[in-house]
C-alpha cells in the first residue's frame, strides 16, 4: 500500500474568527488534530459542516475519520430537554457529524470519537449523556489533566494498557451506553472516559483531548486500522445504524 492513510476531521464553522486585518465566517480545527494525525503517520484533511446527503461522498474518499470535540450535543437527539449547564446547540454541526459517522459504519471505515465526538457516537446508537459534572477542565479556556484507568481485555487497553493521566476539557459525559458499545476506560470517580465497539470496524472514543498531548498511541492506532482496513477492501458493518 502506497502513501500515508487519509483521515478526515470534522470541523468548527465559526462566525466572527480573526486572523491579521480580518475578522470573517471561517471552518476551524485546532491545529493539535491535523498535527496528531500527523504525527501518527497519517495525512489529515478537514472536513467543516455540509449537508448531510454529502457525507457518505466525503467518507467514501478517506481511510479513517475523527470526530473532533467542540459543543454540547442537542439534548434533543437523545430525548431529553437541555439543562441550565447545557449549552447552545449547533444543529447543523449536530446532522453533519452524525451523517459522518453512519457513512463511516456503513463502509466500514475506522472511526475516532474525541471528547464531543465521543459523545456523538454513543448518541447515535441511542445513548444519552449527562448534561453536567464537575471536575473534568481547568476553568474557563484551560485543559485540566486526571488519571483514566483502561478496563482489560479491551481494545483501548490493548493501545494503553497502563494508567495514564489525559489533558481534559468538558463538562458532559456518558450516562446510559449506546446499543453495542462498550466503556473501555474510567475515570476515578467513575466517569466513562472511552468506548468503543468490541468487534467489527475499529470503532473507539474518548473523552479526552489527545491533541493536547503528547501520546500519540490513540491516534496511531487509529491510522494503522485505517491502513489496514484500505488494504482489505473495509468491508461494511451490517446492521449497525444511528438511532
Amino acid at each position: 500500500m502506497a502513501g500515508r492513510p487519509l483521515i478526515g476531521v470534522s470541523t468548527y464553522l465559526e462566525s466572527g474568527a480573526r486572523w491579521g486585518v480580518w475578522e470573517l465566517e471561517a471552518a476551524l480545527l485546532p491545529a493539535g488534530y491535523p498535527r496528531l494525525v500527523q504525527r501518527a503517520g497519517g495525512l489529515a484533511v478537514m472536513l467543516p459542516p455540509d449537508a448531510p446527503e454529502h457525507a457518505a461522498a466525503a467518507v467514501a474518499r478517506l481511510d479513517g475519520l475523527v470526530i473532533a470535540g467542540g459543543p454540547d450535543v442537542e439534548p434533543s437527539r437523545y430525548g431529553a430537554a437541555p439543562g441550565p449547564r447545557t449549552g447552545p446547540p449547533d444543529r447543523a454541526r449536530d446532522a453533519w457529524e452524525l451523517a459522518l459517522i453512519e457513512a463511516a459504519w456503513a463502509r466500514g471505515v475506522p472511526l475516532l470519537g474525541i471528547c464531543r465526538g465521543m459523545q456523538l457516537l454513543n448518541v447515535a446508537l441511542g445513548g444519552t449523556l449527562v448534561q453536567h459534572l464537575d471536575g473534568h477542565a481547568g476553568g474557563p479556556g484551560v485543559f485540566g489533566r486526571h488519571p483514566v484507568r483502561p478496563v482489560p481485555g479491551t481494545r483501548y487497553a490493548a493501545v494503553v494498557p497502563e494508567e495514564t493521566s489525559v489533558p481534559a476539557y468538558h463538562h458532559q459525559a456518558v450516562d446510559r451506553l449506546g446499543a453495542g458499545l462498550v466503556a473501555s476506560a474510567h475515570a476515578a470517580d467513575g466517569t466513562v472516559e472511552a468506548v468503543e465497539l468490541p468487534s467489527g470496524p475499529w470503532v473507539l472514543g474518548v473523552q479526552w483531548h489527545p491533541e493536547m498531548g503528547e501520546d500519540v498511541r490513540v491516534v496511531r492506532a487509529l491510522v494503522e486500522a485505517a491502513a489496514a482496513a484500505r488494504a482489505g477492501g473495509a468491508p461494511g458493518r451490517a446492521g449497525l445504524t444511528p438511532a
